[in-house]
Formats: C-alpha cells, sequence, structure tokens
C-alpha cells in the first residue's frame, strides 16, 4: 500500500493571523478551517496549485507553557520547512513584495537556488528551486 504525508503541525499563536499570512502573504490556499469546540480548530492549508490532498500544513494554536515556548523554534533554529518553486526569482521577488522577511541573499548551489526566510512566528524555511 502506497503511503504519503498529509500535513505537518505549525504551532501558532492565533488562527486567524497565520491564516492570513499563510494565505495573503505566502500565497498559500486554505484547505479547511473547521471549529472542533473550546476554541480548538483543524486549519489546514497548502502551497499554491497544490492538490486538495497534498501535502500541507495544520496550523495548530498553542496551548500551554510548553507549546508556547515552541512557537517559532520547532526546530532549534534550524531550518524546517522547504517551499519548492519551479521560479525561484519570480517566487523570491513576488515574496520580498508581500513583505516576506528573508535571512540572506538568494544563493546558487550545486542543487540550485536558494534563501531561507521566516513565517510570521519566527520558524525558518527555505525557498528552493532545484536545478533541472
Amino acid at each position: 500500500m502506497p503511503q504519503t504525508i498529509g500535513y505537518f503541525t505549525l504551532l501558532v499563536r492565533d488562527y486567524d493571523a497565520a491564516i492570513a499570512w499563510f494565505t495573503g502573504v505566502l500565497g498559500f490556499e486554505l484547505r479547511e478551517d473547521t471549529d472542533l469546540g473550546n476554541g480548538k480548530r483543524w486549519v489546514r492549508v497548502t502551497p499554491p496549485g497544490s492538490g486538495a490532498n497534498a501535502t500541507g500544513l495544520l496550523l495548530a494554536r498553542a496551548v500551554g507553557d510548553a507549546q508556547i515556548a515552541r512557537i517559532g523554534d520547532q526546530t532549534g533554529g534550524r531550518v524546517g520547512y522547504f517551499l519548492h518553486s519551479d521560479d525561484f526569482d519570480r517566487d523570491f521577488a513576488a515574496m520580498t513584495a508581500r513583505g516576506v522577511r528573508f535571512l540572506e541573499a538568494p544563493r546558487r548551489e550545486a542543487y540550485g537556488s536558494v534563501a531561507v526566510f521566516e513565517d510570521l512566528c519566527g520558524n525558518r524555511w527555505d525557498l528552493l528551486e532545484h536545478k533541472a
């Protein structure tokens, strides 16, 4: 039986702020926003142009001191998320224009074009276009 990864949980401070940032700034698509009661929601977003069942993010509002302490540092300061692009220069320019905070200038590496950016919580991502 084939297996795929469905979602990755990303701890956020506020559902609506996270939805606004991922959809408005990164251009992700909101796939689901279901009220689960008691202030909990099931919120899924995926990169633009990916299919309805594509791997995406499950945005989870942090609850309690331990989870709140992990917001923005879920991978110990390392890049933990990778946004693949089919046109790095286009996406870098568009993301910069929408206010994405890049931590470095774009680099051309043996494997492709890459630049590290932060999301609204401070998690580090690579914008990455692999060489053909």
